[in-house]
C-alpha cells in the first residue's frame, strides 16, 4: 500500500470512529477517492502573521501529503486569483476565496443530505472537486451535476476529476442561477453560502426533494440549513447542529467599500452584553437583525457598519459597569439587533437547531422556535 493510501486508510478509519462515516456507500466512497489529486498545492497560514500571510506547500515537500490527509480545510486560492503554484514569493497575503474543505464536513453533509442511487443531485461549487468527486462516486457520474463560478479553479477540478476517473457533467457559471441548461434535481447541496435562497433552486429542485445549504451575510455569520421543497418556490426546513461555515458566494458578497471613517451619533445605554455577538448563534440571529451590515470588533467593543446605507453602531464600556452605544444613519443597528438578541435569550439562548426556515411567495422568513415565533425575512 502507497503512503497515500495508507494515510487515507487512517483518516477514514479516524472518521469511520468519530461517527461522522455511517453509511458503508460513504466510507467507500471517501476510501476509493484520492485527495492528493485535488490539492497538488495548498496554502497554509503563517503563525503569527497580522494580516494573515500564506506560504505554499506543494506537492512532494515535506508534510504536502500528511497535511492532504489530516482533516483540515485546504485553502487553494486567495483573493480571486492567487493559486499556490503562482507564487514566486515565500509567503503572499491575502483573503481566502477557493479551498478543499476539510473531509469530515463534507462527508457530514453528504450524509445529511440524503442522496442515494438513482438519486440526481446538483452541486453548486465544484471548488477542487474533491466533495464532487465523492458524490460521483456514490451516484455515479450520469447522475451528478456541478457548477463553479471561477473559470480558473473549474478548469482545474475538470482535469483532477478526470485524473481520479470521474466524469460528471461539469458547468462554468453563476450556480445560483441553477442549472441553465434546466432539468428537474432530487437533491442540492451548496459547497459556498448565500444570503438568501435562490428562487431558480426552488424551482429545479422536484417538490419532496431536498437542499443543503449554509446561510450566511456580510457580517459572515453561517447556519447550515436542510430544506423540503413543497411545491415550485415554495420550501420549509430547520438549521442543524454543528458549526458549518463556508465562504459566501461571490455574487452574494458585500459590495467593495471605502475605508470606515467611526463618527459622532445618538448615544444610549446597551440592553444586552455586546460579547453576546460573539457567540456562534448570538453572532448570527444579529445578522438576521441586520442584514446589510458587517461586523467588526469583540467583546465588549463592537462595531457595526451597514455597507447599504452607511449606518453606524458602536459599543464601548462604561467605568462602572453598562456599555454605551453610539449610533447614527438611517438605520438603528444596535436597536435593531437589540431586539432580536433579546427574543433569543427569552427562548434560553437555544443554538441554531432551534431555528426554521419558510420560503413562499411571500419571502423567506428564519422564525425561532415555531413557523408563528419571532422572525426576520432574509434580504431577498
Amino acid at each position: 500500500m502507497s503512503t497515500a493510501a495508507e494515510l487515507r486508510a487512517a483518516l477514514v478509519d479516524r472518521l469511520t470512529e468519530d461517527g461522522t462515516l455511517t453509511e458503508p456507500e460513504w466510507n467507500s466512497a471517501a476510501r476509493a477517492v484520492p485527495r492528493e489529486l485535488f490539492a497538488g498545492a495548498y496554502f497554509m497560514p503563517v503563525p503569527g502573521s497580522v494580516p494573515t500571510s500564506y506560504r505554499p506547500v506543494r506537492e512532494g515537500e515535506p508534510g504536502w501529503l500528511e497535511g492532504v490527509y489530516s482533516d483540515e480545510t485546504l485553502i487553494t486560492q486567495l483573493d480571486g486569483r492567487t493559486r499556490p503554484d503562482d507564487m514566486t514569493e515565500r509567503t503572499v497575503p491575502g483573503n481566502p476565496s477557493s479551498s478543499s474543505t476539510l473531509p469530515s464536513l463534507v462527508l457530514r453533509m453528504w450524509h445529511q443530505l440524503g442522496a442515494e442511487a438513482g438519486h440526481r443531485v446538483l452541486e453548486i461549487g465544484t471548488g477542487t472537486g474533491y466533495s464532487t468527486a465523492l458524490g460521483a462516486h456514490r451516484l455515479e457520474d450520469a447522475n451528478l451535476t456541478s457548477i463553479e463560478y471561477d473559470p480558473a479553479v473549474g478548469g482545474a477540478a475538470a482535469a483532477s476529476l478526470k485524473a481520479a476517473g470521474f466524469a460528471p457533467r461539469l458547468i462554468i457559471g453563476d450556480g445560483l442561477r441553477g442549472d441553465p441548461g434546466g432539468g428537474r434535481y432530487d437533491r442540492l447541496i451548496a459547497t459556498c453560502s448565500v444570503r438568501y435562497i435562490p428562487l431558480p433552486w426552488l424551482h429545479q429542485v422536484k417538490p419532496g426533494g431536498k437542499i443543503l445549504v449554509t446561510l450566511s451575510g456580510w457580517s459572515y455569520a453561517n447556519a447550515l440549513a436542510l430544506l423540503d421543497v413543497t411545491g415550485p418556490g415554495e420550501a420549509t426546513g430547520r438549521f442543524l447542529p454543528g458549526y458549518t461555515s463556508f465562504m459566501i458566494a461571490r455574487p452574494h458578497d458585500r459590495p467593495p467599500r471605502s475605508t470606515l471613517a467611526l463618527l459622532p451619533g445618538e448615544e444610549h445605554p446597551s440592553q444586552i452584553d455586546p460579547a453576546k455577538l460573539d457567540d456562534w448563534t448570538g453572532g448570527w440571529v444579529a445578522q438576521l437583525a441586520a442584514p446589510s451590515a458587517e461586523r467588526m470588533g469583540t467583546g465588549a467593543e463592537q462595531i457595526l457598519w451597514d455597507v447599504s446605507t452607511g449606518s453606524q453602531a458602536r459599543t464601548t464600556p462604561n467605568p462602572n459597569g453598562g456599555w454605551t452605544v453610539v449610533q447614527r444613519g438611517p438605520v438603528h443597528l444596535w436597536d435593531r439587533v437589540e431586539r432580536a438578541v433579546r427574543r433569543w435569550q427569552a427562548a434560553g439562548e437555544p443554538h441554531q437547531e432551534g431555528f426554521g426556515i419558510t420560503i413562499s411567495a411571500a419571502g423567506q422568513r428564519v422564525w425561532l422556535g415555531t413557523e408563528d415565533g419571532p422572525g426576520w425575512n432574509l434580504p431577498i
